[in-house]
């Protein structure tokens, strides 16, 4: 199973990205919220990934933030809730504000997120109710990260593998990025952010 996918973003559409790694481009599926957080086609990119198998095809769908996997996983788990409209459901809102109309068993403004009915909005507050509420207590709420490249990209890699956490050592690198800083400096002053 694929997990994560780094590369380079070949194409960049709504509907679906090629991302080219190792020279493989690989389609994958994201939600309005991760496209919209995306670098312009050309530029470097990681994503987390969800390989979903089925006997006439595999499908890759894509996520920048590990919160909104987590969602995806727990919308895939309701009832005649496929991979599409879990996506669908993610497109409908920040995943901040979804996440509160979920914890807070909001349903009627889930069918307010088209393809989503009653039936379904009722479902996935029952369903995923509580785990919607530990992921927004987890939540970062400086809203979307964005999607790092070069020597970003190269200094979070370095702090997860020190044995950081990926979103502790995005956070880390966002909080001292400077355009055009050598790698070393980066990870330096991150690493001072983490112990400080």
């Amino acid at each position: 199973m694929i997990a994560s996918l780094a590369g380079t973003l070949d194409e960049k559409s709504p509907e679906r990205l090629v991302v080219d790694a190792g020279g493989v481009g690989y389609a994958v599926h994201v939600s309005l919220q991760t496209f919209a957080d995306l670098p312009p086609a050309g530029a470097a990119v990681r994503l987390l990934v969800h390989t979903e198998v089925r006997e006439d095809a595999i499908e890759l769908f894509g996520f920048l933030r590990p919160e909104e996997r987590a969602l995806f996983h727990l919308l895939r788990k309701v009832k005649g809730l496929g991979p599409r409209t879990a996506l669908v459901v993610l497109s409908g809102m920040p995943l901040g504000d979804l996440l509160a109309t979920i914890a807070g068993g909001d349903g009627a403004r889930l069918q307010t997120i088209p393809g989503v009915g009653k039936k379904i909005g009722e479902r996935i507050v029952v369903e995923c109710r509580e785990g919607a509420a530990t992921l927004a207590a987890g939540a970062p709420r400086s809203g979307t990260p964005v999607a790092m490249d070069g020597v970003l990209a190269e200094a979070v890699s370095a702090l997860v593998n020190l044995g950081y956490k990926r979103a502790e050592a995005e956070r880390a690198v966002e909080r001292v990025k400077r355009p055009a800083a050598p790698l070393e400096d980066m990870v330096r002053a991150a690493l001072q952010g983490l112990a400080g």
